[in-house]
């Protein structure tokens, strides 16, 4: 125990470097008053109780699985309604997924497509509840977008996400000019976009004229300072050692981590595209996609790195009602028009 004296605080005791590194005094966390009644609303929420979740057996995961899914899917006949936007069901080359169109399609988007890798650390959000992420897109962007529903465990295990994304990738890129294509996802998604121009690269396939990976699983083997200075910060994946890492591992099945196509930011990221990357300040992999804005731009890659203000890990994603969504994919689609061809 220190000895503080009899007034002092362990606060006023301030860091201390300690043999396994900085040892900060506990604190608070105040709800900032620098972001939106709807952002400050999920900050000062209690910590998801399934972070700590760790199904053991396949149908463990697949009870948890479920029960998620059918909360998303609740929400989507509305949130299409809202931001004007209908779906239907289609294949590419076999690979199961969903047309998403705006209801007014802007004419400079009229030729043009999105190729959308929904999140969900691998194992969440199959079928219907994938699309949310690609509705905002198709809401605030105006752009149609093709939403993959790729395999995942207990279906299939790595590589089958990439697999899939790559045979739709292929498969959309011989129907429609690749400079008038670009892809996007989130977490899982993020990682899938990133690890997507990887296998494109070795495959000698189209290159996307320009991605938006956001905060990507870049890093599955859990390196990088947020993991440790965001931890039980990030309100939404909370730990490094929380479920989000258990999923990883499930639909990895023994794989090394280390991978580019489980852990991009290991690739070569020569020859990318332009690429949009975000994340938020109390993102837990805030450091993941720093490191990708890093190893694009060392590869003099155009990269644009957006960072909002007390987000955890995917919020932008939350509440189309929150002016950060509508700011986000604003940025995203801005981002997209500059740089598809018309």
């Amino acid at each position: 125990m220190s000895n503080l004296g009899a007034d002092a605080s362990p606060r006023d005791s301030g860091p201390v470097v300690g043999p396994n590194g900085l040892e900060v005094p506990a604190r608070t966390l105040p709800t900032p008053s620098t972001v939106s009644v709807q952002m400050q609303k999920m900050i000062a929420a209690p910590l998801r109780p399934s972070w700590r979740q760790r199904p053991r057996t396949v149908e463990e995961w697949k009870s948890f699985v479920d029960a998620a899914a059918a909360v998303a899917v609740a929400r989507i006949p509305g949130l299409c309604e809202r931001l004007g936007v209908r779906f239907e069901p289609m294949t590419l080359d076999g690979v199961r997924g969903f047309r998403v169109t705006p209801n007014t399609v802007t004419t400079e988007n009229r030729d043009r497509c999105l190729l959308h890798l929904h999140g969900g650390c691998y194992v969440l959000n199959p079928g219907e509840a994938g699309l949310s992420e690609a509705i905002l897109m198709a809401g605030f962007g105006r752009f149609t977008v093709i939403s993959i529903d790729y395999r995942m465990p207990p279906e299939a295990y790595f590589p089958c996400a990439l697999d899939d994304a790559a045979t739709a990738w292929k498969a959309l890129s011989r129907t429609t000019d690749p400079r008038k294509l670009g892809v996007f996802g989130t977490s899982a998604g993020g990682a899938l976009t990133l690890s997507l121009v990887l296998r494109a690269k070795r495959d000698g396939l189209p290159i996307p004229a320009a991605i938006a990976s956001g905060t990507p699983m870049s890093d599955v083997t859990k390196t990088g300072d947020t993991f440790h200075t965001n931890e039980f910060v990030d309100g939404v994946l909370v730990s490094r050692d929380g479920f989000c890492d258990a999923a990883t591992l499930f639909y990895a099945n023994g794989h090394d981590l280390a991978d580019p196509w489980l852990s991009p930011v290991y690739g070569d990221f020569s020859g990318f595209p332009p690429t949009i990357l975000t994340t938020g300040t109390r993102d837990l992999l805030l450091s993941n996609t720093v490191r990708v804005h890093r190893k694009l731009r060392q590869a003099s890659v155009e990269a644009s790195l957006h960072v909002y203000e007390a987000q955890s890990h995917a919020q932008y994603l939350f509440d189309e009602t929150a002016p950060e969504t509508a700011e986000a994919f604003g940025e995203i689609a801005s981002f997209f028009d500059r740089h598809l061809g018309g």
